[in-house]
């Protein structure tokens, strides 16, 4: 179903499972698309439960010849990160490569990895200099992604975009260390610029417990600082809303 923004479209799937799947083939007809129009395919990952089920469906699929990619032409980035070692047990560097990246015969020089190990702001540097290095965007560009795939917190954040957190008002920077009052900590994120520049943005978005907060997302009226998610729109891209019904069970009909 369609929303009244355009370029957003709501995909309401009956369950987690169907959700998953729809997301898997996606990415698939995503990164078709792009190796056949530019001969690559450039997909920023995301953490969290949703992302590593449809992860496992992605290497599963390697296996069959209807669905398999060339991974040759696929190079995977991730849109945060927590600042922690590559090992860490809340790396989403560890997630994804558990769930997909260690599952599949990817090239080692096409899995571009945020050095979360260094210090935030060392780490969200050398981050933005890889950017820049793969995609050599001109004066006044932004690194342009074929997917980027999102989720979206309890409280509405999306990558490590924050509620009222300083990366929310950030116009110069791709990448930056993020201070999270709530965490203590920093994290490591894309920008919105970044985000807004993707040829396709997908927000997976699974469980009654995000109800309230799509609700206020898609269909609300609060500030979009105090719901991050509201912020990503591309510019001259697709945005897609992967929900399942017990997420969307707030929204109105006609969304």
């Amino acid at each position: 179903m369609t929303d009244p923004i355009p370029s957003r479209e709501s995909r309401i799937l009956p369950d987690a499972a169907t959700l998953n799947r729809a997301a898997a083939d996606e990415f698939i007809r995503c990164a078709r698309e792009a190796i056949a129009a530019r001969g690559r395919f450039a997909v920023a990952l995301s953490g969290g439960s949703t992302p590593k089920a449809v992860y496992g469906l992605l290497a599963a699929d390697q296996a069959d010849s209807t669905r398999r990619l060339p991974l040759e032409n696929i190079h995977f980035f991730f849109g945060d990160e927590r600042a922690v070692p590559p090992s860490d047990p809340e790396s989403n560097y560890r997630m994804a490569g558990e769930s997909l990246l260690s599952n599949i015969p990817v090239p080692p020089e096409n899995v571009h990895r945020v050095k979360a190990e260094l210090d935030a702001k060392t780490a969200a540097g050398l981050y933005q200099e890889e950017l820049r290095r793969f995609f050599h965007p001109g004066p006044g560009e932004w690194p342009r992604f074929d997917l980027i795939m999102l989720g979206m917190g309890p409280d509405g954040h999306t990558a490590s975009l924050f509620p009222d957190s300083l990366a929310l008002s950030e116009r110069s920077l791709l990448v930056m260390a993020n201070w999270v009052e709530k965490l203590k900590a920093s994290r490591i994120t894309f920008t919105l610029p970044v985000l807004n520049a993707a040829r396709c943005v997908a927000f997976l978005v699974s469980g009654a417990d995000k109800a309230a907060v799509l609700h206020e997302v898609l269909e609300g009226d609060g500030p979009a600082e105090k719901y991050p998610s509201k912020l990503v729109r591309p510019s001259e891209g697709k945005l897609i809303w992967f929900v399942d019904r017990a997420a969307a069970s707030e929204l109105s009909a006609a969304a």
